[in-house]
């Protein structure tokens, strides 16, 4: 089952490097919900590990390139990365620790926060970084 879908219409930053990342996202959010229901503790693990990596990844690039283009909300913008990461990483080291488990409400919670995330805050950087060389 597909948890979350990318479209243009609705996640299209105008910015081709972080539309693709944004896709991968939502492809390893999607692999980690479907282990949720279809698999075991270790391949979950693996999927999370993995979605986590790349998040950190992810807004690594983002943050570069609205460095590189004096993007002038970046600190905000980075606060609300350094959150979410936050959170991420405490979920990824408790459930490695077998005090937590990821389950159906964890991938909806990364998925409502993708949803807002996107259209609200990375649109603002579109038409700064549309132009820069982070294509």
């Amino acid at each position: 089952m597909t948890l979350i879908t990318w479209t243009q219409e609705q996640f299209g930053t105008t910015v081709a490097q972080h539309d693709e990342e944004h896709r991968q996202l939502f492809k390893l959010l999607n692999d980690l919900h479907y282990k949720v229901g279809n698999s075991g503790r270790y391949a979950i693990g693996a999927s999370l590990d993995n979605l986590i990596a790349f998040v950190a990844e992810h807004f690594s690039s983002e943050e570069r390139n609205m460095a590189a283009a004096a993007y002038p909300a970046l600190e905000d913008h980075k606060l609300e990365h350094d959150k979410l990461v936050q959170l991420c990483l405490d979920l990824q080291h408790r459930f490695h620790a077998g005090t937590v488990e990821i389950n159906e409400q964890t991938t909806g919670f990364l998925r409502d926060w993708l949803i807002d995330h996107i259209p609200r805050v990375d649109f603002q950087y579109g038409p700064t970084l549309a132009g820069s060389d982070s294509r």
